[in-house]
């Protein structure tokens, strides 16, 4: 790969309280990259990606987006960050349409939507196949469909870098079909993806490089496994000949 870094994680610590999560971890993802974060629960891949979205702090080491560090990044519009499957709305009453809204408030002047914003929201609920349910209450919505609309929300910024953790967590086979074609748009646009996934199923093809998380240090950073779907952990039969182990010091 030669494309410039967006991601650039070097030495990172995470503590949470007196608990080690991550333990010195590097991980570049370069533009036009589909990366998987691999691991298995408990590794340190959603702290991970929370950290790099600024919702945990970092006890040592330094984090870059788009060639800045992460204490002076402000072009949040940048990115879009899909969380771990929660409703859409936190029990607040409010439609489809303004949830993913809300994903253009970084790009919207003085706050107030306009042609442009109104079409990146239609685009962003065609993509994820919600566009019927526009005018529908988050509220009526199956957890599946709660979690397109998350995406669509990420997707109305028109991010450069897309952040998505465990996105196919609870989505039926139909809607991990949606999503794999959703990514497959963002990555033909030029987009760069970075994915916390247990099983890349659908979304395989799609993925560049695999980087398996183990304890929250880095096991494994190179070509994704072909393995039916499934990645390759410790204790996971069969699977485990394929996974290469790091070598040398961690970055």
């Amino acid at each position: 790969m030669t494309g410039e870094p967006v991601v650039s994680v070097r030495g990172v610590r995470v503590d949470l309280g007196a608990r080690p999560v991550l333990r010195g971890i590097g991980l570049t993802v370069r533009r036009g990259e589909v990366v998987a974060l691999l691991g298995a629960n408990g590794s340190g891949k959603s702290t991970a990606v929370r950290t790099l979205v600024g919702q945990v702090p970092v006890s040592a080491g330094t984090v870059e987006l788009f060639g800045t560090e992460h204490v002076r990044f402000r072009d949040w519009a940048r990115l879009g960050y899909v969380p771990q499957r929660t409703t859409a709305a936190g029990g607040v009453p409010a439609t489809v349409t303004e949830i993913v809204s809300s994903g253009r408030l970084s790009r919207a002047r003085f706050g107030v939507p306009r042609k442009a914003d109104r079409a990146a929201v239609r685009r962003a609920l065609e993509l994820v196949g919600m566009a019927d349910r526009a005018k529908d209450s988050v509220n009526a919505l199956s957890g599946g469909q709660h979690q397109r609309v998350l995406i669509a929300r990420a997707l109305a910024a028109e991010p450069e870098l897309l952040i998505m953790d465990e996105p196919m967590a609870g989505v039926d086979l139909a809607g991990q079909q949606v999503l794999a074609r959703t990514l497959r748009e963002q990555v033909a646009r030029g987009a760069t993806v970075l994915l916390v996934l247990h099983e890349l199923g659908p979304l395989e093809p799609l993925i560049d490089r695999a980087v398996v998380l183990r304890e929250g240090r880095v096991l494994h950073d190179g070509p994704p496994p072909r393995t039916a779907g499934r990645h390759p952990l410790p204790g996971h039969g069969p699977v485990q000949p394929h996974l290469p182990t790091r070598s040398g010091p961690l970055n």
